[in-house]
């Protein structure tokens, strides 16, 4: 896509972990873009990621959901923005067990959401572009040896996954149906710096430093691939600028763990 010099970009999710490494990224290396944040500030969100950047004068943040039509509506119609890098989400698969509904309304009508307003302000423009971030765990399960590639079957396996399934579906008939300009990752599981700590690395590391017990599920052999949360952003980036229009690109970490090696 055109990268001119009045680029703005809106990024979703940007206070979160792999969104705050994302901005600090991008507000840094592209002086010459306007970078808005949105992000509805909820339990897993860290606006102290960002100190170093918040008072860039390439940088914007606006603290709105992604379901808020009247407020999205407004927004763009303040900032006309010239593409949209989508991290917002509900991203925990704990949590969408015990509240699978709240997974539906983010990750599915959010992203709907989101498409329907930049589809009725950008209207046949085809110099712009919907970059959706999503998670390899569309796919189900990865086996001992392999690895997930794009033509990978679609195979969720909990309410967190299948509304990430469903979110890259849409993006997808978005492109295919209003000829809207679009481009999907999907990533493996993300680790580093400023995880909320409820995620597998940093609750294990917070467990033994504070001599606490070490939860394993089941027999621990889940095999995981990760990836260092700064390569993701350097590769979201890399997508952004290079990637092909209405294409989708597996980014992983060439790190295979099974859960219990890890731990």
């Amino acid at each position: 896509m055109d990268t001119g010099a009045h680029q703005r970009i809106l990024v979703t999710g940007g206070a979160g972990f792999i969104g705050s490494h994302l901005i600090l990224r991008l507000v840094k290396e592209f002086p010459q873009w306007m970078i808005h944040n949105l992000d509805a500030l909820t339990y897993a969100a860290d606006l102290s990621a960002l100190l170093p950047i918040s008072q860039a004068p390439n940088y914007h943040f606006h603290h709105l959901d992604i379901t808020d039509v009247d407020a999205l509506t407004e927004l763009w119609s303040t900032y006309p923005f010239d593409a949209v890098i989508h991290l917002a989400a509900e991203s925990h698969v704990d949590r969408s067990i015990l509240n699978p509904l709240s997974f539906v309304q983010t990750n599915v009508m959010g992203t709907v959401t989101l498409l329907n307003v930049a589809r009725n302000t950008w209207g046949d423009r085809k110099d712009v572009r919907f970059y959706h971030v999503s998670t390899d765990e569309v796919y189900g399960s990865l086996g001992e040896e392999g690895f997930f590639s794009e033509e990978t079957a679609y195979d969720p396996h909990s309410p967190y996954s299948a509304s990430k399934a469903s979110s890259d579906h849409f993006v997808r008939a978005y492109g295919e149906t209003y000829g809207m300009p679009f481009v999907i990752s999907n990533c493996s599981n993300n680790y580093g710096a400023n995880q909320f700590p409820e995620k597998l690395i940093p609750l294990f590391i917070n467990n033994i430093i504070n001599n606490k017990p070490l939860p394993v599920y089941g027999d621990g052999k889940y095999t995981r691939d990760w990836l260092f949360v700064n390569d993701h952003a350097s590769a979201i980036d890399l997508v952004f600028h290079k990637g092909k229009t209405n294409e989708t690109y597996n980014i992983g970490g060439f790190n295979e763990w099974k859960n219990i090696d890890l731990i």
